[in-house]
């Protein structure tokens, strides 16, 4: 049986400012987007998605993929779009059972290693949660977007937008947040200088999926 998930997260949170200042006072220039935590940390791994009215025709999306190597996702956090496929390839000497139970894609990969048969299609948008029904402290993301302009911050937690061609609207997300673990905030840039302020949890020692997602007991 597969453990009972629900998205629990910590009540202690801290506030992340996310503040985007523009090089040039009007549009049509480049945006240095920082996000940072409250002791002025950068915080890497935040996504940005940009939306616009209409939608280019998009080409056939490469396959992602979604690693496991010694007991960890790799990467922790994977941005793909609506419609892409996933490939889960096992690069360690033991065998693992990945599973979701997310709205955005609920699915198994049942205990394997290696290659498994075939990549997972995400056709929906949201954010899928990933565990391992045999090692409960695994804990990898993956962020479906609808939009194709969609970013990451870096490690130093900055992010350079041309925002010439791009829409005035964005969303912010990341992995802490206090907020259901699918919203996102929704952000209209309408000044030349915006700050952004989502609560987020401080994670615990052990980041597990069982800790942070299972209901009830074992």
């Amino acid at each position: 049986m597969f453990r009972q998930v629900q998205q629990v997260f910590n009540k202690r949170g801290y506030l992340l400012a996310a503040t985007l200042f523009f090089s040039q006072g009007v549009l049509g220039a480049n945006v240095d987007l920082v996000i940072q935590d409250q002791h002025g940390q950068p915080l890497p791994n935040a996504v940005v998605e940009l939306y616009k009215a209409a939608k280019h025709e998009r080409t056939t999306l490469p396959v992602a993929v979604m690693d496991q190597v010694d007991k960890a996702f790799l990467p922790d956090l994977l941005v793909v779009q609506k419609g892409q496929q996933v490939n889960f390839p096992n690069s360690d000497n033991i065998r693992h059972h990945v599973y979701s139970f997310s709205q955005a894609k609920p699915f198994q990969l049942k205990l394997y290693s290696g290659q498994p048969k075939e990549p997972v299609t995400f056709d929906r948008q949201g954010i899928v949660v990933l565990g391992c029904n045999i090692h409960d402290s695994m804990v990898g993301y993956i962020y479906v977007a609808n939009s194709e302009h969609v970013y990451k911050t870096n490690n130093t937690g900055k992010l350079t937008l041309d925002i010439t061609s791009l829409p005035t609207t964005l969303s912010v997300w990341h992995a802490l947040q206090t907020a259901p673990l699918e919203n996102k905030k929704m952000i209209t840039i309408n000044n030349n200088e915006l700050l952004i302020q989502i609560d987020t949890s401080t994670p615990a020692p052990r980041n597990t999926f069982g800790n942070k997602f299972k209901g009830g007991n074992d």
